[in-house]
C-alpha cells in the first residue's frame, strides 16, 4: 500500500485548485482524474465566463468566494499569462413586467460589494447598439477567460511544486478510519490501495458517487445528486456586441445569453434540461439541431436582427447539482470533519456556477478546513 500524505480527486478547474493551493501550504499531493485529461468534464463544457457576484444570496458561500474568487483569479492570470479579458455584461429586461427582476438583482449585487450601474433602453443601446430591452444592468467586471489555458497554468504550478498528477486513475472504494482514508484505485496498469492522510472529493459530477462509496462516511451527510444539462449553439457570423448579454434571470437558470470567447466569437447557452434519475456514468453530451429554433426564438427577445438559420449546434454541459426542480437553489457545499466527523476528509459538493471564478477562494477554504498553516 502506497503512502500518500494528500489525496485531491478529480482535476477540473476547481480539483486543480485545490491540488495546487494545497501544495503551495507544504503538501506533498496526487491529483486522481479517472479521463486521461485533465479538465476533460463540467471544466471543458461551460461558459468560460468570469462571474462578478452578482446573483447569490448575501453571506452565502457562493456569493463570498465568487467576489474572492474573480479578484484572485484575475491576479493569477495576470501574473502567469493565462488570456482574459474584463468585457463586461449587460443584463436586460426585455419588457417592463421584468425590471423588478433587476432591481432584486441590484440590490443584491450591492449586498455582495459588486459595481453594477441601472441603464434605460437609450443609455444600453449607446453601448450595445444591436441590443432590444427596456431596461439593463451593467456589470463592468464581469469577463472571460482562457479555461483550459488557467487549468494548465495550475497544473504547472502544482507539479512544479512536486505534485503529482495521475490520469486514468478511478477512485472505485475506500475506507474512512481515525488516521486517514485508504482509497481502492483503478488504473490501466491494474489496481492500487492508496492510504493518505487527507482527501478531497473535488470529483465534480462524481462527488456523490465517490462519497458514497467510501465506507466509514455517514451515509445522511452525502446529499442526493441531480444534474441539468445546458446545450450551446455558435453563431456563424460576427455578433454586433462586446459585451456578453444576459437575460433577466429565471429561477436557478439564467436564461440562454450571449457570450463571447477571446477571438470574439459568439455562442449561446445554455438551456436547462434536468436529467432526473440518470446514471452518472452515462451521461450524455449530444445537441439536438432541432434546438436551435427554441434558442432562435428566445435570443431574438434581445437581439431582434438575428439572421435566421445562423445558429449551429455546439455543445453540451452538464451541472452537477444537489437541488431539483422546483427546490431552492443550493449553496456551495464544503464539508469537512466538522460536519461529517471522518478526519481528513473534505467533500465538494454542487460545485456548478459560479465554480470556475470561484476556484481560487474554494481551494483556500479546502486548505484551511484541512487545517494547513497558510
Amino acid at each position: 500500500m502506497e503512502q500518500v500524505d494528500t489525496v485531491v480527486i478529480g482535476a477540473g478547474v476547481v480539483g486543480l485548485a485545490c491540488a495546487q493551493a494545497l501544495a503551495a501550504r507544504g503538501a506533498q499531493v496526487w491529483l486522481l482524474e479517472r479521463e486521461r485529461v485533465v479538465g476533460s468534464g463540467v471544466s471543458a463544457r461551460n461558459s468560460e465566463v468570469l462571474h462578478a457576484g452578482i446573483y447569490y444570496a448575501n453571506d452565502s458561500n457562493k456569493a463570498r468566494w465568487c467576489v474572492q474568487g474573480r479578484a484572485a483569479l484575475v491576479a493569477f492570470c495576470q501574473s502567469h499569462g493565462v488570456p482574459y479579458r474584463l468585457c463586461g455584461k449587460l443584463i436586460v429586461a426585455t419588457h417592463n413586467d421584468q425590471r423588478p427582476a433587476l432591481q432584486a438583482l441590484a440590490a443584491r449585487a450591492q449586498a455582495n460589494g459588486v459595481t453594477l450601474q441601472w441603464l434605460e433602453a437609450e443609455a444600453a443601446r449607446e453601448l450595445e447598439p444591436a441590443l432590444a430591452c427596456v431596461a439593463a444592468l451593467h456589470s463592468p467586471h464581469t469577463g472571460i477567460v482562457d479555461s483550459h489555458a488557467l487549468m494548465l497554468a495550475l497544473q504547472g504550478e502544482l507539479e512544479a511544486r512536486g505534485g503529482v498528477v495521475a490520469l486514468g486513475a478511478e477512485v472505485v472504494g475506500g475506507v474512512c478510519g481515525p488516521a486517514g482514508v485508504r482509497l481502492q484505485v483503478r488504473t490501466d496498469d491494474g489496481d492500487m490501495e492508496l492510504h493518505a492522510q487527507r482527501v478531497v472529493n473535488a470529483a465534480a459530477l462524481h462527488a456523490v458517487q465517490v462519497a458514497q462509496r467510501l465506507r466509514g462516511m455517514p451515509s445522511e451527510h452525502v446529499p442526493r445528486a441531480y444534474f441539468a444539462r445546458g446545450h450551446y449553439f455558435t453563431y456563424s457570423g460576427k455578433a454586433p456586441f462586446t459585451r456578453l448579454i444576459y437575460p433577466a434571470p429565471q429561477d436557478a437558470w439564467l436564461g440562454i445569453h450571449l457570450t463571447l470567447d477571446l477571438a470574439g466569437q459568439a455562442r449561446f447557452g445554455p438551456d436547462q434540461q434536468w436529467l432526473l434519475d440518470a446514471d452518472v456514468d452515462a451521461l450524455r453530451y449530444d445537441v439536438d439541431p432541432a434546438l436551435g429554433e427554441v434558442f432562435e426564438a428566445s435570443v431574438r427577445r434581445y437581439w431582434p436582427g438575428l439572421p435566421p438559420g445562423s445558429l449551429q449546434p455546439s455543445y453540451a454541459g452538464i451541472r452537477p447539482r444537489i437541488f431539483g426542480p422546483g427546490q431552492p437553489a443550493a449553496d456551495f457545499r464544503v464539508d469537512g470533519p466538522r460536519q461529517h466527523g471522518v478526519p481528513g476528509l473534505v467533500h465538494l459538493f454542487g460545485i456548478e456556477s459560479p465554480g470556475l471564478t470561484s476556484s481560487l477562494a474554494i481551494a483556500q477554504h479546502v486548505a484551511n478546513t484541512l487545517g494547513l498553516p497558510p
